[in-house]
């Protein structure tokens, strides 16, 4: 791994405590103006400064965060299908120029392991690194599973390890029951996604086991911006995932008006 991507990448996972708490905010790219991010710039506006990174769409970018920010930016630059049809027929979107043109310290996409178009998602995520690795770019291959197959450590540990394989530089999948199995089998670090939302309990119940069990953060957005205190709750993941805090202290941070 050269300089550029280890100087980026640690932008991203910070070198003092190993660990990331990304913010992510692409889900409009195929739901649309998803709740609690009718108004993205509104939604992230106060919660920007205590996140590590912004998982985010280009037009947001463009559009709703302020570029005098200092947290890194993950660019989405997967796309195509809208919730409407079939979402594993993604194709990358969003040029490498673009990229380093927005000062992104990383990019991401989706792969759809188990789904119709596996292969050619696959595919894409190895010509999105060669790509990025011209430019000194990190590529975050988000890990999604088809329909018919269950998230477990068995299938995600499967699409984590595709995912290393094929060369992406850090991996977001599921928490699952025996998280540590994927995250003992895949060479890279691993980010757990927050996934729908949940009670806000079991939302840092969920970090805490994610982190215990090997994953290097967390990139998480329903269950921070649809909680019923946003900025309590990133707060509150921070205290978990960077300072180890147990998950009854971060509940108390959350409650904290």
């Amino acid at each position: 791994m050269d300089f550029g991507i280890k100087n980026r990448l640690s932008r991203i996972i910070k070198a003092k405590t190993g660990k990331t708490v990304m913010l992510a905010v692409d889900h409009g790219y195929f739901q649309g103006p998803t709740t609690g991010l009718r108004d993205p710039g509104k939604t992230v506006r106060p919660l920007i400064s205590f996140a590590d990174c912004l998982f985010i769409t280009r037009g947001m970018l463009r559009t709703c965060i302020d570029p005098k920010s200092d947290t890194a930016i993950c660019l989405r630059v997967s796309g195509g299908p809208s919730i409407l049809g079939e979402l594993s027929n993604e194709d990358i979107t969003t040029s490498m120029e673009e990229a380093i043109r927005l000062n992104a310290s990383g990019v991401g996409m989706s792969i759809f392991v188990g789904a119709r178009n596996e292969d050619r998602t696959i595919s894409n995520l190895g010509r999105l690194v060669n790509e990025a690795e011209r430019f000194g770019m990190p590529v975050l291959a988000v890990t999604a599973v088809g329909k018919e197959m269950g998230r477990d450590a068995r299938y995600l540990g499967l699409a984590c390890r595709i995912a290393a394989e094929i060369g992406a530089h850090f991996v977001k999948t599921y928490y699952c029951e025996d998280f540590y199995k994927v995250a003992e089998g895949c060479p890279v670090p691993i980010v757990m996604a927050g996934g729908k939302k949940i009670p806000e309990r079991d939302a840092l119940q969920m970090t805490k086991n994610a982190i215990t069990e090997g994953a290097a953060g967390v990139d998480m957005g329903r269950n921070i911006f649809q909680s019923g205190n946003p900025l309590g709750m990133i707060k509150a993941i921070r205290s978990i995932v960077h300072k180890g805090a147990s998950v009854e202290e971060a509940f108390e941070i959350y409650s904290k008006k």
